[in-house]
């Protein structure tokens, strides 16, 4: 029932996202689902092991039917074979798409044997058990038919109940077939798929082959013997002395990285302390020139204090010319004592001198001045 609710789901979404014409936009994601698991929780059956199908014949649905969606109890049922040796992402693309190609299928996947393989193609990587598995645990995988027949017969097709096979639309030339679908196209019961560009089981030969000595130094770095991958006592030898080369070299590599990034900082740090320096040292010159240059605050101290001693030891200057008599404040007089107030006042000196005269401090002045010049 989970399951069949979860198939209804994913279905009602794909409906909804069909655009106009009918056909699902490829490249558009899926909106948020649930958080339940959508697909089966068990690898698909395979179809040996099922009960057998009821006793009513089978009638096969018309495309038109088929993408108009059929009733849940009546799937579609599509076929898509394949080897699928060392399963891809391509191989699963190819699955989903015809999982896909209508609203209600049931898959039906038939893998070869490896003796048809072998026979009608080549060799394998896997051999037909793996393959087996590795088809089953695919999500869009109902069902797996072990051995499945390099040509589909109708009685194959009778017995499976197939309504449409899926395969892409190139013509697979096989079995002395120019296309071993034709008389599927023929009858209406092709539906064709894309193929996945970019990978194929043979790509990915391709590659090991191509790189062969990296994947072999490879698996006997990881503990397989020389036995076990077919190499000689020699290639042996060689393998692990190119190994030790391969080692040296990366060695030496992670030794230049290391120097480089090494250096690196070190430059890094260099540059830093060489700005500060320059920083430092623009500072250290700005204040020594604002302290000892040409106007620094130096020289203004020297003269301020050049001063201040000069005019501490330097004495008065006396003014460059004296005043006159008129000029000078008159001194205060005063008499002798043995002038009265009543005798009139003193007539001006003469060199014959009188008795009363009057005395002032400029007079005394004037008479040493004129004993000086008798002198």
């Amino acid at each position: 029932m989970e399951a069949q609710s979860s198939h209804e789901l994913v279905m009602a979404r794909k409906r909804r996202r069909e655009g106009s014409n009918g056909e699902t936009e490829e490249g558009e994601r899926l909106g948020k689902i649930p958080r339940y698991t959508v697909g089966l929780k068990n690898p698909a059956p395979f179809a040996d092991e099922l009960e057998p199908a009821d006793n009513k014949p089978y009638e096969r649905v018309t495309m038109e039917e088929a993408k108009k969606g059929t009733p849940l109890n009546r799937p579609v049922r599509v076929y898509a074979d394949g080897i699928f040796d060392v399963f891809h992402s391509g191989h699963a693309r190819a699955l989903m798409q015809a999982k896909r190609l209508f609203p209600n299928s049931h898959l039906i996947v038939g893998v070869c044997s490896d003796e048809l393989t072998h026979k009608y193609k080549g060799f394998t990587v896997m051999n037909e058990d793996e393959r087996y598995d590795a088809v089953r645990h695919c999500r869009y995988v109902d069902e797996v038919v072990r051995n499945a027949p390099w040509t589909l017969t109708p009685e194959f097709l009778a017995k499976h109940r197939i309504d449409f096979v899926a395969h892409d639309d190139y013509p697979y030339s096989s079995a002395g077939s120019d296309d071993v679908y034709k008389h599927i196209k023929e009858a209406g019961m092709f539906a064709p798929t894309q193929r996945t560009e970019g990978i194929s089981t043979s790509d990915i030969i391709t590659r090991i082959v191509r790189d062969y000595d990296v994947y072999v130094r490879r698996n006997l770095q990881r503990g397989y013997t020389a036995k076990e991958l077919n190499v000689s006592f020699i290639n042996e030898k060689k393998y692990h002395l190119q190994e030790r080369v391969d080692k040296v070299k990366r060695k030496v590599r992670d030794v230049e990285e290391k120097s480089k990034e090494f250096v690196q900082k070190v430059e890094e740090k260099s540059i830093d302390l060489i700005q500060k320096w320059e920083e430092k040292s623009r500072e250290f010159i700005g204040n020594f020139l604002q302290m000892f240059g040409p106007e620094g605050a130096l020289k203004h101290m020297l003269k301020e204090g050049k001063g201040r001693m000069l005019q501490a030891i330097s004495p008065r200057h006396s003014p460059d010319s004296s005043p006159t008599r008129e000029e000078r404040s008159p001194s205060p007089t005063f008499r002798l004592p043995f002038f009265s107030k009543t005798s009139p006042p003193p007539s001006p000196p003469h060199h014959s001198g009188a008795r009363g005269y009057l005395i002032s401090e400029d007079d005394d002045e004037d008479d040493d001045g004129d004993e000086d010049d008798n002198n």
